[in-house]
């Protein structure tokens, strides 16, 4: 199904495509752990390298002001709006890039007129407004975003609301959330989403399972009885590709969200398939095999034609975890190449060719970094490690194309910071954390302008978090009035 339709304001333009990537290697090299150390809270930490700045993000980055007038509806149904409003304003919270202002003027009731003099005496920047309409068995959210300042409206949009017991009911509210901020800044939103991850069960199993942007909605999606991990979304958020045990040998499947079926990606070859990532087209799946014959590499199959087995790189070394850039021409990755113990980041052709480190290396240092993922800006690959010998994982950013700079978003403390994978803005990643009771994990998402930091699951074992591209295309579309 196509997005819903909206009326965009001045500025607004179309959400980037994200880039799935296969977020961590599970396979398990014996390799030194090193850490990473940093005053927390510096704006510039230390140049350890000559040509390196080590840099933890700034925390003084300006919230815009945002008020969210009370929802309107027809008798009977200002429950659904009153929910669809806390929904809303949680979103907005969550994109730290607003302000959400609690105190509203005692005048202001559902269904009021715009009143851009009274919003500016509250020092709004924006106001959201919404309302609940009904047609028969057919109901809709109406929203609109109004700068205050400028005294003009910058978007509009209806949003169909299934069942307010579904999970659908909580991705409309999330879509008409992301079309908020996308009219307010022009830049897209991550509410319309979700994160698929390995949860360790019973008998030591682990099954996927999936949870909203915002923490609600958890629910499992496999039933292997057996090790799924490494998920990754598909470019338009339909499939998820995966590494399971069930057959006996690690290979690689696809899940179809809306069937539920699964089909196994062929195998060739002799090996263990894992790591699997989705290049931009949807089509070509880039995973890595390992243990062959003592030779290892990363490869592409063509799911959609259903053919063309390509080697990319094949050696001795340990190559795993390929993540796309959002163009599909290059394929970030991780190594163990430099023969020293401890794995590298590294770019290439997506088609196979000279491969070049990313992550910053000194021999008496000895970093590891692993599990890359590229934003979906293409700017910036995300990863975790450590530079020096002893400490934890943390989540760093090298930013492609700008020398060696680095910023590290995770602060100094306990547990380690793994296995980051971007949102669709590009601007927020998830994470895991170890710093839990008896070794439990959580899911985390750091904000990385502001490095505000929110706990999305926590409790769990929980390994090789996936975020999916903007689900918002897959609400059912409403024709405007």
């Amino acid at each position: 199904m196509i997005g819903p339709r909206i009326s965009p304001g001045p500025g607004s333009h179309s959400s980037p495509r994200r880039a799935a990537g296969a977020l961590a290697a599970f396979v398990a090299v014996a390799l030194p752990l090193l850490s990473l150390a940093a005053p927390a809270k510096a704006q510039v930490v230390e140049d350890r390298f000559p040509g390196v700045s080590l840099e933890l993000i700034s925390e003084g980055t300006r919230a815009l002001p945002f008020a969210i007038q009370p929802f309107a509806a027809p008798p009977g149904r200002e429950d659904l709006a009153q929910r669809a409003e806390n929904i809303a304003a949680r979103n907005l919270r969550y994109s730290n890039r607003f302000q959400v202002l609690d105190s509203l003027p005692s005048s202001i009731t559902r269904g009021s007129e715009v009143d851009y003099a009274l919003w500016d005496q509250v020092g709004a920047a924006f106001l959201l407004t919404g309302r609940i309409e009904v047609s028969g068995n057919r109901v809709e959210l109406v929203t609109e975003v109004h700068d205050v300042i400028y005294r003009e409206r910058r978007g509009q949009g209806r949003f169909a609301l299934p069942g307010v017991d579904t999970p659908e009911f909580r991705m409309a509210v999330h879509a008409a959330s992301d079309a908020a901020v996308e009219w307010a800044t022009g830049e897209p939103g991550m509410a319309a989403s979700r994160i698929v991850f390995s949860r360790l069960g019973e008998g030591g199993n682990r099954e996927l399972w999936v949870v909203d942007s915002d923490g609600e909605n958890l629910r499992r999606l496999t039933n292997h009885g057996n090790l799924a991990l490494t998920p990754a979304w598909s470019p338009d958020g339909r499939r998820i590709a995966f590494t399971s045990f069930v057959s006996g040998l690690p290979r690689i499947y696809e899940l179809d969200l809306a069937t539920n079926r699964e089909r196994q990606v062929p195998a060739p070859r002799s090996g263990d398939y894992i790591t699997p990532a989705y290049a931009p087209d949807g089509q070509t799946l880039a995973f890595a095999i390992t243990g062959s014959s003592g030779r290892s590499g990363l490869y592409t199959y063509n799911i959609g034609r259903e053919c063309c087995f390509t080697t990319l790189i094949e050696s001795r070394n340990e190559d795993l975890s390929p993540t796309f850039s959002p163009d599909g021409r290059r394929i970030a990755f991780m190594s163990n190449r430099l023969g020293v113990g401890a794995p590298q980041i590294y770019l290439m052709p997506a088609g196979g060719g000279q491969a070049e480190i990313l992550s910053p290396y000194r021999f008496d240092r000895r970093g590891y970094y692993s599990s890359p993922d590229w934003s979906p800006r293409g700017d910036r690959v995300a990863y975790y490690g450590r530079i020096d010998r002893i400490g934890w994982h943390q989540i760093l950013i090298s930013e492609v194309g700008r020398g060696n700079r680095i910023l590290q978003l995770t602060p100094n403390q306990s547990g380690n910071n793994e296995d980051p994978s971007w949102a669709p803005d590009g601007r927020h990643l998830v994470f895991t954390n170890g710093s839990g009771r008896g070794g439990a994990t959580s899911l985390r998402i750091v904000d990385a302008v502001t490095g505000n930091t929110r706990t999305l699951v926590s409790g769990m074992d929980v390994k090789y978090p996936d975020w999916s591209p903007s689900l918002a295309r897959l609400v059912t579309a409403v024709d405007d009035r």
